[in-house]
């Protein structure tokens, strides 16, 4: 089952808002790999790797 668009947009929120509020350097990285049946993984780099996996076939904004 695929995760969905909100809980990959939530995550990358809460990193945001946790590198703004931290003293020092931070870094985050969002890289999408494409699979089959009309899906992508969607990996988010920022000390740790999140990885999730959601349906390409629509477009979600």
């Amino acid at each position: 089952m695929a995760d969905s668009h909100e809980n990959v947009k939530k995550r990358i929120d809460a990193l945001y808002n946790m590198l703004v509020a931290h003293d020092g350097f931070g870094e985050m990285k969002i890289d999408f790999k494409i699979l089959k049946k009309g899906q992508k993984e969607v990996i988010i780099h920022c000390g740790k790797q999140y990885r999730y996996v959601v349906d390409s076939s629509q477009r979600h904004l």
